[in-house]
């Protein structure tokens, strides 16, 4: 452990911490823009500078070890003037064309130049130097006007995805991100998982199913349910509508990572065709024996109602399913039984069946969806 004084609170951190993440643990907030605690510390904005006692210059605190006796200030009138310009600096390269964007909040580059005091329309740069939604990705917003060259989206990409889509071109005042050799995005790779989009501090890669939603009534946490790994989403409602999925960073399982299915599938949710609540045959919620299909017919096209379909409670549906099963195992034996699970369930769902299947039932009739 190495002990520090951070605005005159005397802390511990273990070894090799930066003062940035000390910082964080006694709850001091220190601006920053390029730095997130998923990624590698680039120290290219230069926001988090601190001063350090012995030091001659302000350093940047997200690549700046801490080091046994450290006295550390994190705000003063010098840094405070030192933040105002870089941010002014960023600003004279951002521009805003006035759209309505899908972010769920204030960006997090605007919280800071509205933090110190800046004003968008003043400061920001007179005409955008790209084209807005430059990129035809089906599911990402492209408007580089608002990019400041963090380079978080470009981390993101290789540490956590592995993909390599965004990379650094141009030099001086025309570097740029860009999608692989300047292509687009699906050419480069890109495997539309969002990633760029999560980690994007400033809204130049945005979400382009959310455009012009607006901001969400409420956040409700829950597990993906498109396969067993069991990913933590943030389904942002509005108006009893999905208009977003956002990454849930303290989730256990996938923290900021998630796939294309989780961040962007969820239009399903409010399909028309999609069932709320289970359906029996009529005939079984009455009671009566399993009428005859007409000759040659589907159960489905028969015009005795009852073959109908009708909604039900869910205690009722399974009461029906468990006593079917019984009958069918007492009757004909449990191998005229099989289970077909979902690829869609978690992985201890699919435990829980195959117990079922095999202990409860008594047969080894189970197979999964993924396979066939």
């Amino acid at each position: 452990m190495v002990n520090i004084t951070i605005n005159g609170n005397a802390i511990q951190v273990p070894s090799g911490t930066t003062v940035l993440r000390a910082a964080e643990q006694a709850g001091i907030t220190i601006p920053t823009l390029c730095d997130h605690p998923d990624l590698h510390p680039f120290g290219g904005c230069r926001l988090c500078v601190v001063e350090v006692q012995g030091a001659r210059l302000p350093m940047a605190s997200c690549t700046l070890p801490v080091n046994e006796g450290m006295v550390v200030t994190t705000e003063s009138p010098a840094l405070t003037k030192s933040r105002r310009t870089i941010l002014e600096l960023l600003m004279s390269n951002y521009y805003d064309s006035g759209y309505k964007d899908g972010q769920k909040e204030t960006t997090q580059f605007m919280r800071w130049v509205k933090h110190y005091g800046i004003s968008v329309k003043k400061a920001q740069a007179p005409a955008p130097r790209y084209p807005v939604n430059s990129d035809p990705n089906p599911v990402i917003w492209v408007d580089m006007n608002k990019c400041i060259l963090c380079t978080r989206c470009v981390r993101a990409c290789a540490e956590i995805q592995g993909r390599f889509v965004w990379s650094q071109g141009g030099r001086g005042f025309n570097t740029r991100i860009v999608a692989g050799a300047e292509t687009t995005m699906l050419e480069a790779r890109c495997e539309t998982c969002g990633a760029c989009v999560a980690f994007c501090p400033t809204g130049a890669l945005d979400n382009r199913l959310s455009m012009g939603a607006g901001k969400p009534s409420t956040v409700v946490t829950t597990t993906c349910a498109y396969c067993g790994v069991g990913c933590q989403i943030d389904l942002n409602v509005k108006d009893n509508h999905i208009i977003r999925v956002t990454s849930n960073p303290d989730a256990s399982v996938n923290g900021m990572a998630m796939c294309v299915k989780g961040r962007y599938g969820y239009d399903y949710v409010h399909h028309p065709e999609r069932l709320s609540k289970p359906q029996v045959r009529r005939y079984l919620l009455k009671g009566e024996p399993k009428p005859k299909a007409s000759a040659g017919a589907n159960p489905g096209e028969n015009s005795d109602p009852l073959w109908d379909w009708v909604e039900t409670d869910w205690d009722t549906a399974l009461r029906i399913t468990a006593e079917k099963i019984a009958q069918a195992r007492d009757q004909h034996g449990a191998d005229s039984v099989g289970v077909l699970t979902s690829a869609k369930c978690t992985n201890e769902v699919n435990y829980l069946m195959n117990k079922f299947t095999r202990q409860v039932v008594g047969t080894n009739n189970i197979d999964h969806c993924a396979r066939l």
